[in-house]
């Protein structure tokens, strides 16, 4: 199992596809599954960890990204001889290292950060097997052997029945998940905003975000622990996710509507099939109307939010599903 290396697995905080990781190579494990995890040393895994990076080099800037990427993809390849199979969980560049051994490669793209970036998957494009986390994800022009959204540990996320008093803003702070936006309708509604999450972008947050903060009505927690983040999902009388690009699935959202608490996001990429409109909560155009439907949203029933989960989103759904890709491709 390669996983990225700019967080550790599971992650302290942030770490999407780390997250991912993590959830994957333990529920594997559960079920029997020898896996050697490569990742960063502080790592922690009930298997066998591999490591050449000691620590995230987004927690240490000591660590130059590019030096300790190719060094700790390198390591996977150079023993790809021990193992049935590869997943890669990073990105395109151990693409160009799987022409040059014989064990399959899955890989799991958690999306698309440039058009740039898919020369690379169109070459390894009948080399390689891709595993889309959306159907929205997906590129006409590539080749899958499967899509497979990802699933949550439903025992981690406690049912709220009672919906809070505040709105909730959970992710990177960038343009892209629209947190200025959140900010706009939290005060038109006239209810309180939470955002929690790491900085990505330094001059959106100072320039878009940060003049907003007042410490009571919006208010800025920063990066927070799983435990803490559980505690806000359950605690909102919404999520907002008004994002403007194409999100490719949506952890966030799966995590709120775990807790009972409905979400309202723009309609793009794969939001559709994460949210059910009118039942899990509302899909919208814009954030004007993002306004409208907070006003909607005690109508929704927070034990279905819950249940749509347990349909569709949990760990266990999503270890099924990565192995029968595995026993397709072994058999």
């Amino acid at each position: 199992m390669l996983a990225p290396i700019s967080w550790r697995v599971p992650p302290r905080h942030y770490g999407p596809w780390e997250w991912v990781v993590s959830l994957l190579t333990e529920g594997l494990i559960s079920k029997g599954v020898e896996v050697t995890l490569f990742a960063t040393g502080d790592s922690q895994t009930a298997g066998k960890l591999h490591w050449v990076c000691p620590r995230p080099y987004s927690e240490d800037r000591e660590l130059d990204p590019k030096v300790w990427e190719a060094l700790h993809i390198s390591e996977a390849f150079e023993h790809a001889g021990e193992f049935d199979l590869i997943h890669n969980h990073f990105d395109f560049l151990p693409l160009t290292y799987s022409g040059l051994v014989a064990t399959p490669v899955v890989t799991t793209i958690h999306g698309f950060s440039s058009p740039r970036i898919l020369p690379v998957y169109r070459k390894y494009n009948h080399r390689v097997y891709y595993v889309a986390i959306s159907e929205a994800d997906r590129q006409p022009d590539l080749e899958y052997i499967a899509t497979i959204h990802h699933g949550i540990p439903l025992s981690d996320y406690r049912f709220h029945e009672e919906a809070g008093d505040y709105l909730l803003f959970l992710g990177r702070i960038h343009h892209d998940k629209g947190t200025s936006e959140a900010i706009g309708v939290a005060r038109r509604a006239g209810l309180p905003l939470i955002i929690a999450g790491i900085v990505q972008d330094e001059r959106y947050f100072q320039t878009r975000v940060a003049p907003d903060i007042d410490g009571k009505e919006i208010k800025y927690l920063g990066a927070v622990s799983p435990q803490r983040k559980v505690e806000l999902l359950g605690g909102a009388r919404a999520l907002l996710h008004l994002i403007n690009f194409d999100e490719p699935f949506g952890l966030t959202v799966i995590e709120a509507l775990a807790c009972g608490t409905p979400v309202i996001a723009i309609r793009r990429g794969a939001m559709p099939e994460v949210i059910r409109d009118g039942e899990t909560g509302f899909l919208v155009a814009s954030p004007e109307e993002a306004l409208e439907r907070v006003g909607q949203i005690d109508d929704i029933d927070r034990r279905r939010c819950r249940a749509w989960v347990e349909e569709r989103f949990t760990q266990e759904r999503m270890v099924q599903e990565y192995l029968q890709v595995y026993e397709r491709i072994l058999g």
